[in-house]
Parts: structure tokens; sequence; C-alpha cells
């Protein structure tokens, strides 16, 4: 991109993209050239029947009527992508045809038919050129193809001199190839655009990549690798969905590391992290990973919510994570009552016609948990609201 625009050339795998971007334009534009040129051909042939005498109507009609079927056999070869070859191919040879078949018109002719029918020719060949967005070395094909029938016929023209007849195509090629040389600046002008969609294109992807990796960043906690606090509030707001309940239900579990400061004061940090690290492992395991959610919500504490769960399942998943934790047998010598790692689990259920905003239910999870706490560690009690004694589900040294 950095190039002159003139110095510009697409090669390997961006020339073919560039050649299937333009080739629908390109094949509707062949088409409908083709298709006037066989109406236009029609339509001069029968005039020239009704008003030129029959000597010279006459001869006119068989080359002019090579056009018709030649232009509509271009016409079938692009209507749907080819290989490149047989395009090209069908293409050329059939600009030469037409370009023949209306030099033969006015050689048949005769008198002032011949000069101008060859100059006819030239401007079927120009406008080719000009609205055709073809390969370079196809337009050379075509423009060189009209230059050498111009000079045969005008060599063969009894009514010119030698000189007179290669003066005029020299006049006639440099017409010619200025319309090849404004073609060509067309083509690369075309490509450099398309080399602009190409980079926005890669510049959006780009964007959107980095928008989506810091999208993930900020959701996600950087030492555990599951979400985050922030993520697990907008996931709660979305399945509330600004209500005063979930639709289905949902039953939300509060986790606490016991004595997690302990384990750090007699480990150190990096002890304390691979901690984290582990317990969030167990209870990302022991979680349905196709509905249910899992965020460190605190220091050592983490969330977990279960949509569509209700008082037994939820208490039975905390009790799966909290035996898993205890069985992992992660060292805590600063906890006496277990030399291991243990998790203390608050839950707190929403039925499915209770009305319950999801900030209510985690207070009422980090309530059981704060009881769990109070009793003794290493449990999991579910709440009951408005209850005067909570009661406990289950305990376990």
């Amino acid at each position: 991109m950095a190039r002159r625009t003139r110095d510009i050339r697409l090669k390997g795998e961006i020339k073919h993209l560039f050649r299937a971007r333009i080739w629908s334009q390109t094949a509707k534009i062949i088409r409908a050239w083709m298709i006037w040129v066989a109406f236009l051909d029609v339509l001069t042939l029968a005039l020239n029947i009704l008003i030129l005498p029959r000597g010279i109507a006459v001869p006119m009609l068989l080359p002019g009527a090579i056009i018709p079927p030649v232009a509509i056999g271009i016409v079938l070869v692009w209507r749907q992508p080819r290989a490149p070859w047989l395009q090209g191919a069908s293409l050329i040879a059939g600009m030469f045809l037409i370009l023949l078949s209306v030099a033969l018109v006015g050689v048949l002719a005769g008198g002032e038919f011949y000069e101008r029918h060859l100059n006819v020719m030239l401007f079927v060949a120009i406008t080719a050129i000009i609205i055709f967005g073809i390969p370079l070395a196809w337009t050379l094909t075509i423009a060189a193809l009209a230059l050498g029938l111009y000079l045969i016929f005008q060599l063969l023209n009894p009514a010119i001199e030698l000189g007179s007849a290669v003066a005029a195509t020299l006049f006639f090629a440099s017409g010619i190839f200025a319309t090849v040389a404004a073609r060509r600046i067309m083509t690369i002008l075309a490509q450099k655009t398309f080399l602009f969609e190409l980079r926005d294109r890669h510049r959006v992807a780009e964007l959107a990549n980095a928008n989506d990796r810091l999208e993930l960043l900020a959701s996600t906690d950087p030492l555990t690798g599951i979400a985050n606090r922030r993520w697990m509030t907008e996931r709660l707001d979305h399945l509330w969905g600004g209500g005063g309940r979930c639709p289905d239900g949902a039953a939300m579990l509060m986790c606490d590391i016991d004595h997690f400061k302990k384990l750090n004061d007699h480990h150190g940090h990096a002890e304390g992290d691979r901690c984290l690290v582990e317990v969030a492992r167990i209870i990302h395991d022991n979680v349905r990973r196709d509905r249910d959610h899992v965020a460190r919500y605190g220091g050592e504490e983490f969330l977990v919510l279960l949509p569509g769960v209700y008082e037994e399942e939820a208490v039975s998943v905390a009790e799966r994570i909290r035996k898993s934790v205890e069985a992992a047998a992660f060292p805590n010598p600063g906890f006496r009552v277990s030399r291991c790692v243990t998790l203390s689990i608050g839950v707190a259920v929403q039925s499915a016609d209770g009305a319950i905003s999801p900030e209510q239910l985690q207070r009422q999870a980090d309530a059981a948990l704060y009881l769990a706490k109070q009793t003794g560690r290493n449990r999991v009690l579910l709440h009951k609201p408005e209850s005067a004694e909570r009661k406990r589900i289950q305990s376990t040294r």
C-alpha cells in the first residue's frame, strides 16, 4: 500500500480474491454489451435492407449474421464462473469474430462503406476496451486484433495508398493504446480500492478480536481463570431481566475457604494462590458446565449460580463441592480442627413463583455462609427465610 498507485501488482491469493470480487460485475457488463451489440447488429441489417440498394445490402447480410450467435455464445459462457483460460479464450475469440464481421460488412459492401465500417470496427473495439474490466493481457490482445484487422483491410483497400494505410493505422493505434493505458489505470484503482477494503476489514477484525480479548480479560479472574465478580453481576442482571425474580428459579452458593488467612501466613501467598486455583477448579468440575456459573467473588470467596435448581438439588451440589475440596487434602496447618483446606458454603434458593432480587438472594446466601462459619465451618447450610432458627442441613468435620 505504500507504493505508488501505478506500481500496484496483485499476486497469489489476493489476485484470486480480487478476480472473484469483480467477476460478477465484469460478467454482467460483458453480457449486457454482447446483447446490445447483437441487437444493434440485427437492427442495422434490417435498416440496411430497407434503405440501401439491394446490391449493397445483400452482401452485408452474411458477415453481419455472424455477430448474433457469437454474442449469444459469449453470454452463455459468462453466465457463471468458469476456468479463467476458457472465459478469456471465449471472449478474445468472440471479439475477433465480431470485429471481423463488422469489417467484412463494409469490405463486401465496398465504396464509402469500406472505410466507414473499418472505423466502426475500431469504435467497437475501443468501447469494449473501456468497459471490460478484464486482465491487461486480454485487453492488449483485443486491441492488437482490432489494429491488425484494420491494417490488413486498409492495405487491401484499393481506394488508398500504402502510406495512407500505415499512417491511419498508426493514428488509430495511438488512440487505442491510450485507451488501454486508461483502462489499466482504472483496473489498478479498482485493485487499490480492493486493497484498502481488505486492510480495513483486517483492521476491523483485529479490533474486534482485541475487544473480545479485553472483554474476556475484564470478565475473567486472572488468577483462577474463572469468571470474576463483574461478569457474575452482569449475568445475574441478565437472568433476572430487570424483574423481581428469575423466571425458572435459581439457587446461589456462597463458598468461602476456611481459615484462608492462616494458610497464607504459614505457607505464603504463592501457596495460597495455588490453593485458590485448585479450589476454583474443583468447584467448576462439580457443576453443570452448560448451565451453571462460577465466579471468584472476593479474596477467598466463590459464588455459584445454579439456574432452575431448588433446595434439595442445590444442597446436594454444595455438599458435593465441599466433599471434593476436603478429599483433595490440601494442607492447611493453621486450621486446628482440620489440617486440610475445607469449604463453608451458604445456600439460598429462589423458587419459580417467588419474587426476590439477585442482591437479596446473595444476602441470604451470605447469611447462611456466616452461620456455617459460626457453627464450626466445613459445612453446608441452607438459608430459611424469616425463620427464627436456621436449620443446619449437613455438617461434617
